[in-house]
């Protein structure tokens, strides 16, 4: 059988299930990865384009799903609050960049295997 090219890309998404429910998946690494940022739910929340409430939302389900606590909050008052990643979220996130980095580099190898015309 002849191979295939006709510039086809793959694209491929991960995510961690806890018991058939998602816990963890590339929308709540940004999520993460923009408190890391900008220290604050409300301004990381804006950033993805959800509202803070569905934020603290899949905080609330991460935190419970994963059994670890993975922002810590300060409360407002006179200096402002904000948020910060725990050790447990960064390690967690490193650990999941990982497995989706190494997927990806199987699913691109997979597919020039099976669809991309050889160069031969």
């Amino acid at each position: 059988m002849q191979r295939i090219h006709n510039g086809l890309d793959i694209r491929s998404k991960i995510w961690i299930e806890v018991g058939g429910h998602p816990v963890f998946g590339r929308g709540r690494r940004f999520l993460l990865e923009a408190i890391d940022a900008h220290g604050s739910i409300n301004r990381a929340a804006e950033e993805v384009g959800i509202s803070f409430r569905k934020a603290w939302g899949h905080i609330k389900v991460m935190e419970e799903r994963l059994g670890v606590k993975l922002i810590e909050r300060k409360t407002g008052g006179r200096n402002g609050g904000g948020a910060t990643l725990t050790d447990d979220a960064r390690t967690f996130l490193k650990r999941y960049e990982a497995l989706e980095y190494g997927m990806q580099e199987f699913a691109d190898e997979k597919f020039r295997k099976l669809f991309l015309i050889d160069s031969k």
